[in-house]
């Protein structure tokens, strides 16, 4: 079985360099900055800067999450399958949740910003998990 897209196996240490490139250089920024990002002006520098480690972490993640594995069958597609499913149960949760006990805008603005990551995440913790689990089994057989 083919799948329908997937990126190729080496994507995934690209998106593993763009999201841990991500990470110490926005901690390095917001160190320095202390959050200047809501001063109204959207073509600021601090703004600026912000969309774009946000863009490379989101894409980092993505090229993680959708690249294809050394070996694709159907077991790996239905695990997948399966992962996405539950990253998406988990993640909706959760945001129902959060808009349940939040009650400010800063607040909704952290949650919708978090739901820009978090199913991705869930979906990569919960595939890994899976697929040591099936090489785990298979090694004891």
């Amino acid at each position: 079985m083919k799948p329908q897209f997937l990126f190729p196996t080496w994507t995934r240490w690209l998106g593993l360099a763009l999201f841990l490139v991500h990470l110490p250089v926005m901690h390095i920024w917001d160190i320095y900055h202390l959050h200047s990002y809501d001063d109204g002006n959207l073509f600021n520098l601090p703004y600026l800067f912000f969309i774009a480690t946000v863009v490379l972490m989101v894409l980092g993640l993505f090229l993680i999450a959708f690249s294809r594995e050394k070996i694709e069958d159907e077991q790996i597609y239905q695990i997948r399958l399966s992962s996405l499913r539950w990253a998406i149960f988990a993640n909706y949760l959760v945001l129902i949740i959060c808009l349940i006990f939040t009650n400010s805008k800063a607040d909704y603005k952290d949650m919708l910003r978090l739901n820009l990551w978090v199913p991705l995440m869930l979906f990569i913790i919960i595939f890994r998990w899976k697929m040591f689990r099936l090489n785990r089994s298979l090694k004891e057989e």
